[in-house]
């Protein structure tokens, strides 16, 4: 049997493969502080100005969300994002 990881590295291309575990790295932290918080989408909703399904939707992968919806979301949970180097 195949490992996944493997079959990633066919389908997608080194920068796909980054863009996909950075989005996939924001999304988790931004659930990991909802959960800490004890904050339920519909009430990050009514603390960020998302729409609950369109925390849902980023939560789930279902959508890419722009920029500012997710420093909306991250801003009430005491979170930001940062621009770092990165070792290339």
């Amino acid at each position: 049997m195949r490992k996944w990881s493997d079959v990633r590295k066919e389908l997608f291309t080194a920068e796909e493969i980054r863009e996909s575990d950075l989005r996939v790295a924001i999304i988790s932290e931004l659930i990991t502080a909802r959960n800490e918080k004890r904050i339920s989408q519909r009430e990050l909703e009514q603390l960020s100005g998302v729409k609950q399904p369109i925390i849902s939707r980023m939560e789930s992968g279902e959508t890419s969300p722009q920029l500012d919806t997710v420093l909306r979301v991250l801003a009430p949970l005491g979170k930001t994002l940062a621009v770092v180097s990165i070792g290339q």
